[in-house]
């Protein structure tokens, strides 16, 4: 009976019941990076507990089918030479472009895949309180092109967990870009900033007027 009153309903109001019904979807927002930066949250970071391991990467990463971690599907996605991809996704050639130091990198070993904000900040500014498997999430995003970034071993380690107060790219020509990707980041995951990473990222702004973040939220 439910069958056929549906087929007796016109098209227009079908269409409305499927609107109605559809799981909703984030969009994207953008915003000047000055008001992105106002918009963050304020608290206090805590380390308290954190472990490396409370974030589990690399997963099988978006298309467990191609046998590919997220680190491989990362590498492919940024490469501006695609690599040859060989059997359980080992990667031969290509050749990539390491923003943070402006450096042309020809080997996947020599790359790290940097999380935008560290792992060990996003804990301090509230993934301590997450799910494990909402910390999975965040370690093997690919939602947001600027969440993962292949950048040369080198310096990757040498920013290791610090937030822009403590560490910028050594290319100060990409200082904009890069605090425009940490701020978006933060926004997606709802992370929070303490007053010395605002003063930073309210002086990077101030520098970059023309600069906009765009950010979807995660789900």
């Amino acid at each position: 009976m439910l069958t056929v009153l549906l087929r007796g309903l016109p098209v227009a109001l079908l269409t409305v019941l499927s609107l109605t019904t559809a799981t909703p979807v984030h969009a994207a927002e953008t915003v000047p990076l000055a008001e992105a930066v106002a918009s963050l949250p304020r608290a206090t970071e805590s380390r308290d507990g954190y472990t490396r391991e409370a974030f589990k990467h690399w997963n099988a990463g978006d298309d467990p089918a191609d046998r590919c971690s997220t680190r491989n599907e990362v590498l492919i996605a940024e490469a501006t030479e695609a690599p040859v991809v060989g059997p359980r996704c080992r990667l031969t050639g290509g050749t990539w472009w390491s923003y943070y130091d402006q450096t042309t990198v020809t080997s996947a070993s020599g790359l790290d895949i940097d999380h935008m904000v560290p792992l060990a900040e996003a804990w301090d500014s509230g993934a301590s309180a997450w799910t494990a498997q909402r910390r999975e999430a965040y370690a093997n995003d690919q939602g947001q092109e600027a969440s993962l970034v292949a950048v040369t071993a080198r310096s990757n380690r040498s920013k290791a967990d610090q937030d822009p107060a403590q560490w910028l790219p050594p290319a100060g020509d990409v200082h904009c870009r890069y605090a425009t990707e940490w701020t978006g980041t933060k926004l997606r995951w709802d992370l929070t900033v303490d007053d010395t990473e605002l003063a930073a990222l309210n002086d990077l702004a101030a520098t970059c007027p023309d600069q906009t973040v765009t950010y979807t939220h995660a789900t």
